[in-house]
């Protein structure tokens, strides 16, 4: 339902564009209110078609409350986080139902991506919970820098750290920041998070034949090694 067409769209890489003709979706705030150009929040579909009401079978109470609560009866809740760029083309960030346990705070990996998103050194992040002796779960932040980005490695990753402490609170700055020259992804432009939360965790990276560039995630694994060897 968002794609490009062939011979309209500029393509963009990582992008999933804009929605095809007859689809009619937004990007909204906390409030339901539409967000900018620049800006993420979460996708929903603002004009329904009769399909949509078959709901969940023997559990209409749930499919309202999963789908057709968050922002009221006007806007279909896809639960997932999204964000436009400068250009108005849509990124898909992930699941916003996404969350972690940190010292009995419940984070949404979703909102910790759009802090370090709108950092100007940031291109694209991906976040994932691994486990933590002293929290239950720490934050553990991987991010693609823009090419404009200049500095030091390690002072980025400190200055990102900060950045989300004072955009969101203490309690969400990462416990890791990695910067990858790529984040992995399938052909289809998914970023496998389950590939990042094994290294993250220091467990096998697992099956990356899905990726489009399989070798990625041994870059990534030999990385988060060594920042740990540190």
């Amino acid at each position: 339902m968002i794609a490009p067409l062939p011979g309209v769209t500029h393509t963009k890489p990582g992008s999933a564009q804009a929605p095809v003709p007859g689809i009619d979706i937004g990007i909204v705030d906390e409030m339901g209110e539409p967000v900018g150009n620049g800006e993420s929040g979460f996708l929903v579909i603002r004009q329904p078609w009769p399909a949509m009401l078959r709901g969940i079978w023997r559990d209409p109470e749930r499919y309202r409350e999963t789908y057709w609560s968050r922002f009221g009866t006007d806007l279909y809740f896809v639960s997932d986080g999204a964000r436009y760029d400068e250009d108005g083309d849509i990124w898909l960030m992930g699941r916003v139902d996404d969350v972690m346990n940190v010292s009995g705070h419940r984070l949404s990996t979703t909102e910790i991506e759009s802090s370090l998103v709108a950092h100007a050194k940031v291109a694209e992040a991906a976040v994932v919970g691994a486990k933590d002796a002293t929290t239950g779960e720490a934050v553990v932040a991987f991010v693609m820098l823009s090419d404009d980005a200049a500095g030091d490695p390690e002072a980025v990753e400190a200055e990102l750290r900060d950045h989300v402490r004072s955009d969101i609170g203490a309690i969400a700055k990462p416990r890791n920041v990695l910067v990858v020259p790529e984040l992995p992804k399938t052909r289809s432009g998914k970023i496998m998070r389950k590939l990042l939360k094994n290294v993250a965790n220091g467990d096998d990276v697992g099956d990356s034949s899905t990726l489009s560039d399989p070798s990625v995630m041994i870059q990534i694994a030999e990385d988060m090694r060594a920042q740990h060897a540190q």
